[in-house]
């Protein structure tokens, strides 16, 4: 990971935050092409739109998918605030995005919220290695941001 990259890790992080103090969960994703521009956010809306998959990085591919090429997608990055669930892995797969990065792993956040919650325990490594096309996948990236945009919000 290139140095500069952590400030997408925090513009992720930041979304969270904006998801979370309008009473979703807090999950941010930020896009960015090849060039390094930031394209787009995308934010959690589970609970305010009552829709399980408004998971953040769905959001994101949702709207990304409208608006660009499989050429220009293929080229971009997504920055995650937290490790993408299984089914935002697939959202990204289908996307066409072959590189994600993101800081807290599913394993730690787990950790710091609970199992009780429920959840599916499968990394995003795990969907994209069955995937026909290569995705690269870097992460866990320790910010305690991402830690930190959790314990407000669960405890």
């Amino acid at each position: 990971m290139r140095p500069e990259e952590t400030r997408f890790l925090l513009q992720s992080i930041e979304a969270a935050r904006r998801a979370s103090s309008r009473g979703d969960q807090p999950f941010g994703a930020v896009l960015v092409d090849a060039q390094g521009k930031v394209l787009l956010e995308g934010e959690n809306t589970v609970v305010t739109q009552r829709d399980c998959t408004g998971h953040a990085e769905s959001n994101l591919m949702r709207d990304a998918t409208k608006r660009f090429t499989p050429e220009v997608l293929a080229g971009c990055t997504m920055y995650a605030s937290t490790e993408p669930c299984a089914m935002c892995a697939g959202a990204i797969f289908w996307g066409g995005v072959r590189r994600v990065v993101f800081s807290l792993s599913s394993a730690e956040f787990a950790q710091l919220v609970g199992t009780a919650r429920g959840g599916l325990a499968m990394s995003c490594r795990e969907v994209f290695e069955r995937g026909s096309s290569p995705t690269q996948v870097e992460g866990p990236i320790p910010l305690q941001e991402a830690r930190d945009v959790h314990t407000a919000f669960w405890r």
